[in-house]
Order: structure tokens, then sequence, then C-alpha cells
């Protein structure tokens, strides 16, 4: 019988090999994110009651905190992160800001161009890889309406830990600019689309790290406080700043600290350049070195305790926030060297300049080389012309086209399905047309978006126009813009007053070496025009090497709400699908299953590990053919 039980034995592994060859998991086949599954990070985003700044406001939060908790991701690793929209009404998606060239497919967070949004009460795996030189500071917030103002964290890439920094501090320390409103996230967007206009009214102050004394009538005294930021004597710090306001401009300084070495701009290392202050605009982030005060000059002064300062800029309000920067008295300084924290300055311990037109334009280089294209190299050129029209409603327009995610009033254009979707179920109808968009503007009459082949080196101009108003009362109107864009980070070349000129814009970008970033402003340098007046330009450069549908847009939060944003698509169909991808069909549909909920576990594509088999396929193949030659040629 021991024959018999060999066979047996035999034929049950033979059908154990068959069953596990047929249901072993494959990077191109979904997987099913089960209990079995940890994501690196969590994040529930909910809308509550919730206290700040004095007030009570039904906010929206990310783990019930404000800001979202701080995340550090690595270099060169796949991370996930969970996302759970935990609202009951309202769609969601989670956008990684300076990092979408990072994002797998599906995975940027932007609602209506490469992903259908995250439904009520489901959740989305999030999948990136940080590629190597991406170390530096980020955010990560909604890409809905007008979440993003209290929806969003800090994010830092961090360098690996054998890596030689370039500049080794002692510490590190974050400061997070957000902006608080009264009226809620859909009161807001109600009234920016409301005939007639409703305003959302200017900040009631900016929060630094979560907090502030707002000027708004207090009815929880307990939330209206000032941050504390505490640093040691003596020691070198790297402070983060992150622009993540909703609306305004903002100008930044430290009392009695008037030295600050900007090294990172946008998560790039730059070379050393000191300012006393800082002008940061809604999605711009900077790094600067600080040097703490000794001892002796602690001594000197009497203070542990000193204003952080932050003003808006190119706004009616002229609120003013602080946080307290404090040190900690291992001096022994005696007597009562700190401020309070519940109440603010009588008389603004510094003062700030107005507006610096084009502020640290032509200045910033590079720390290292950055392939920066010359004019020479340039394919062409597209010019966006940015325009306020107001008529029974207001909206913000590019090439008189206004873009809306969800929801368009009359004069606006909103696709009924995500453009990176409609592309993988071959949906002719989203597929730009090249020829057709050279001859008007860089834009694609019909489908109104913005293509490029793989290998252009493109130039951008975002040229403001005079506002254009039906009953004239803000007819020419201007306003400052912080553009920015998704995908690969831009070459930024400058901008100035008027009207652009290419030889203008070339003699002032002589001799400099322009940084790469994903954010910048165009000024409006004035108020007001006449109506239909060229005036204030922004130029960029881009290498066109990632294809994928990415969008380019202004990052004030109203302004995208009424249309403020542009569409672009790199590469053809072959460039974004790869021809080869895996199964992606539950990412096509509005509650596919790559969403889970409490019933489902989502059924998810890990791009990266597919790639990677992918190109070791590649390099084996030709390798076998590399051989195969060496054979014929012997």
């Amino acid at each position: 019988m021991r024959w018999l039980t060999l066979i047996s034995y035999g034929l049950l592994s033979f059908i154990s090999t068959v069953a596990s060859a047929k249901t072993a998991w494959t990077p191109s086949v979904p997987r099913v994110h089960d209990d079995t599954f940890t994501p690196t990070h969590v994040l529930r985003i909910s809308r509550k009651e919730f206290c700040v700044g004095g007030i009570i406001r039904y906010t929206t939060l990310i783990n019930d905190s404000l800001p979202g908790p701080e995340l550090h991701l690595p270099e060169g690793e796949v991370v996930w992160i969970r996302v759970y929209n935990d609202m009951h009404n309202a769609n969601l998606t989670m956008h990684w800001h300076g990092l979408a060239q990072a994002a797998a497919p599906f995975s940027d967070g932007t609602p209506m161009a490469s992903q259908w949004p995250i439904p009520p009460q489901y959740y989305f795996d999030y999948e990136l890889r940080m590629p190597k030189g991406t170390a530096g500071t980020y955010y990560y917030h909604s890409h809905v309406d007008f979440q993003t103002s209290t929806a969003n964290g800090p994010l830092i890439v961090d360098d690996p830990p054998d890596r030689r920094l370039p500049y080794p501090v002692d510490g590190d320390r974050v400061i997070h600019i957000s902006e608080l409103f009264y009226e809620t996230d859909s009161e807001v967007v109600a009234g920016l689309r409301a005939a007639p206009f409703r305003w959302s009214g200017e900040a009631g102050g900016f929060l630094i790290n979560g907090d502030t004394i707002s000027v708004y009538r207090v009815v929880d005294p307990g939330s209206s406080k000032l941050t504390v930021i505490e640093i040691d004597p003596g020691k070198w710090y790297r402070f983060r700043f992150i622009g993540a306001m909703a609306l305004s401009y903002v100008a930044i300084a430290f009392e009695d600290h008037p030295d600050l070495e900007v090294i990172e701009v946008d998560g790039g290392y730059t070379k050393p350049y000191s300012t006393p202050l800082l002008q940061i605009g809604s999605g711009q982030r900077f790094s600067a070195l600080f040097k703490a005060k000794t001892c002796d000059e602690l001594r000197r002064t009497g203070m542990l305790d000193y204003y952080i300062q932050v003003e808006p800029r190119d706004r009616p309000s002229n609120v003013v926030s602080y946080a307290v920067l404090r040190y900690r008295n291992t001096c022994g300084i005696g007597g009562n060297p700190y401020v309070s924290t519940t109440a603010v300055p009588s008389k603004r311990p510094i003062n700030l300049p107005p507006t610096i037109d084009g502020f640290l334009d032509y200045r910033l280089e590079p720390l290292f080389p950055n392939n920066f294209p010359t004019a020479d190299q340039v394919t062409r050129r597209v010019m966006v012309y940015a325009q306020q029209q107001v008529d029974s409603y207001v909206l913000w327009t590019d090439n008189d086209v206004s873009w809306v995610d969800a929801h368009p009033l009359p004069m606006q254009t909103s696709p009924t399905e995500p453009y990176l979707v409609a592309l993988y179920k071959n949906a002719s109808q989203y597929l730009p047309n090249y020829e057709a968009s050279i001859a008007n503007h860089g834009i694609d009459p019909r489908t109104k978006t913005y293509p490029a082949k793989i290998g252009e080196v493109i130039e951008i101009v975002f040229q403001q126009v005079g506002s254009r108003n039906v009953d004239k009362w803000w007819a020419g109107g201007l306003d400052t813009h912080p553009w920015h864009a998704h995908g690969s980070h831009i070459y930024d070349i400058g901008g100035g007053p008027g009207v652009f000129h290419p030889d203008i814009a070339e003699r002032q970008l002589k001799g400099t070496h322009p940084i790469r970033r994903d954010t910048s402003m165009l000024f409006r340098y004035t108020k007001r025009v006449q109506e239909n007046q060229p005036w204030g330009w922004r130029a960029w450069r881009l290498r066109v090497e990632d294809a994928g549908v990415w969008m380019i847009h202004c990052h004030t939060l109203q302004h995208m709400v009424m249309g403020m944003q542009t569409v672009w698509v790199f590469g053809d169909v072959e460039d974004i699908m790869k021809a080869r991808y895996p199964d992606v069909s539950g990412y096509l549909e509005y509650e596919g299953s790559v969403n889970g909920n409490a019933t489902h576990a989502p059924e998810v594509v890990h791009f990266f590990e597919w790639e990677d088999e992918e190109d070791d396929e590649e390099e084996a193949e030709a390798e076998a053919e590399a051989e195969a030659e060496a054979e014929d040629a012997a």
C-alpha cells in the first residue's frame, strides 16, 4: 500500500501545485486588502463641531485634529496610505501636494481628472513611492471644494539616514499656516456659486500649527490661544514653513530674529539665501536655517519668548496673527521672561513691509544641477490668459474656460467622468486633439484640455487680464494667484508687471539659475487696470516627461471653486496607459471595487510592484536577446 500512499501524496502535491499556480497572486491581478493588509498610514476624514480660535465651527477634520497628523515618508519605498471618508454627504480625495510624480495611477487625488472621488462611508488606499532626491517639505490635503481649508496636514519626505545632509542642524520645526473662516465649507461654496454672488469673507485669523486668537466673538476661550514652538539656546534649526492657506498670500517673520537662510523650496534644496522675512502663497513651502540666540544674548534681553507674526498681503483684511517662539530656560534666566499665550500683543512687535512683488524671483539657485532647459530648447509656448468674468455669476477663467470638477454653473466646464478613467475606457470623446490645441492657445477646443507630447519642452505663461464685468463695478480688477502644477516640478523663470514679452523675460533671466518648484506666484502689481487689459505675468518651463492627466490651477480655494483650473494630458494613450497595465476595472466606476467599506474589502492593483516585475521581465528579455545574438555571432 506504500506505493498507493506515495501516488496519493504525489497526486495531492501536484493538485496543490496547480491550485497554487492558479491562485497565487501576481502584480497583474488586483489584491484584496482585507484584514491581512496593513497600510503604512491611516487617515480618517470627518466633519464635526470643533473648537478652534475661540469659536465652534462645523469643520472637516483629519483624525479629529487640525491640522492633520504630520506624516513622515521615506525615499524609494512604496507606502500605502488608507484614507477613510467618514463624512455622510460629501465626496473626498486626498492629494499629496508636490509629490504627484510619486503617486501611482489614480492616486494623485484630483477628482474628475485622475480618479473618481471616494464616496461617503468608503475608503481608498493610495499608493506612493517617493523617487530618489525628493526629500523635503510637502503637505497633503483634500482636493474637493472648500474641505482643503482645514483637511490638510504636514508631509515630510525624510533624507535617508546614510545620506550626508547638505545642511546639518540640531533640530527640525514645522510652521504650518492655515486660515480660519467662520462659515462652514458648504456655506462658502454655496455663496461662491450663487447668483447673486456671496463672498466667503476674509479669514478671521491665521492658524499656526492649528491655533490662533481670531477676530471672531469668543465662545470657547479654551481654544483661543497661541501655539508655542520650543527651541534650545545656541542651536541651529531647520524651520519648515508650509503655506496651507485657503485664500491669503502672507508675510511671516520672527521678533528680534532677522536672519533666515532659505535652503529649500517646494521639496528641492537651494543654495543659502538670507532674508529677514518670508512671503508665502497657498501651496508653497520653504525651509530656512535659524540660529537660536545664545544664553548671553538671552540674558541681555531678559526674554525667553518672542512672537512669530503673520499678516496677509494683497488682501483687504488687516488681521494679524501670532505664535510664540519659546526658549527652554536652560540659562537660568529669572523674572518673568514669558508672554501670554491667551492674548495678542497690544501693538505689533514687527514692522513688516508691504507686499514685495516678485519676492525672491531670480535670487534663488538650486544646490545641485537641475538640467534647466534654455530658450533654444523650448519647443513651443502656451499662453494662459487668466481673468475674472462677472455676469449673473462670478467666475474665474483661463483662456475663457472655467473648469470645475462637479456641478458646473452655466458657462463652466466639467467632465462626466475622470479624464484618466475615460482614457482607460477608450472613450474617444476625451482624447484631446494636439493639432487643434496648437491653433487655440494650447487648449483643445473640444475636450478643454491641454495636450503635450512626451519629450517636448514647453513654456507656460500665465498672463493676468483685467476683469470683465457687465455692470462695471469691478471692471479691470486684478488679484494675486499662487499657480500650482501637478506632476513634474516646473522651472520657474520669473514674472513681472504689464504684458509678457519673451525678450524681456529672457533679459531678466540672464545670468540666473532657475529652481524647480511646484507653486509660484502670479502677482497683481496693482489693484486695478482697464477692463480686458493684460497686466502681470508668470512664466514656467517644463520638460514633458511624466505621462498622465495632470492639473495646473490657481491654489486659492475660492478661485478653484469659481473655475480657475486647467487639465493637461501629457503623452498619448499608449504613454499614459503603458499599453499593458493590469486589470484596473475597479478604478473605472464611481463606488468601484477599489473602494472599501464596512462590508467590502477593496480590490487594489499594486502598480509599483507590477512595474518592477515588468522592468525585470524586460531586462531578462534583453539579456536573452543579447545572449542569442552572441551565440549567433560565435
